[in-house]
């Protein structure tokens, strides 16, 4: 089994990657990490799309511009790590569903224009972490959710969240360790 952690926490004492380490001890998988705040990507304006239309037209999907899409596409299950910022997560992460949404590698459309999922994942954990309790959850997971579901067919989606834990007086320890009990829950039958 191949997990690729998709990792969006920007600061090294993320209490995201912090859980997130917590799951992936779970899943007793081998683990392949791509850090979205340490890559580099290309503008996506006119000349990307033109050059990037023709690589997929003529099936040229072995094209480095391509690499992070491959890597989505063949990976078992995915795991994605991003703190709740400003109503969703980090912007390095949309760069990179920007690189990955690829007709024809990580899904094709159908012949009435509905996507239809190429890749091998059959679970998705999104985690993040929020200072606060207002969170609502569709600018951001919702976004990951929708893309899973709608665009990739990933049929287990699941949110793993803890919250509140800068707000004066809350037990982050507890909080997160509550979280911890949530993802035990999760892999009890496994």
């Amino acid at each position: 089994m191949k997990t690729l952690l998709i990792n969006a926490c920007v600061r090294k004492e993320s209490r995201t990657k912090r859980i997130t380490n917590y799951l992936l001890n779970k899943t007793g998988a081998s683990v392949q990490e791509i850090s979205v705040c340490e890559q580099e990507y290309p503008l996506v304006d006119q000349d990307f799309l033109n050059m990037r239309d023709a690589l997929i037209a003529h099936g040229k999907f072995d094209a480095p511009c391509f690499q992070l899409a491959r890597q989505f596409a063949d990976a078992d299950n995915i795991v994605i790590a991003a703190p709740y910022w400003d109503l969703s997560f980090p912007s390095v992460l949309k760069n990179y569903f920007e690189q990955i949404n690829v007709v024809g590698l990580t899904f094709r459309y159908s012949s009435e224009g509905v996507p239809v999922g190429l890749v091998k994942a059959k679970s998705l954990y999104y985690i993040t972490t929020a200072g606060g309790n207002f969170v609502p959850l569709e600018y951001g997971y919702g976004y990951v959710k929708a893309l899973a579901q709608s665009f990739y067919q990933i049929p287990n989606v699941k949110l793993i969240i803890a919250k509140g834990l800068d707000i004066r007086g809350a037990d982050a320890e507890n909080i997160i360790k509550q979280t911890e009990k949530q993802i035990d829950r999760l892999f009890e039958h496994k």
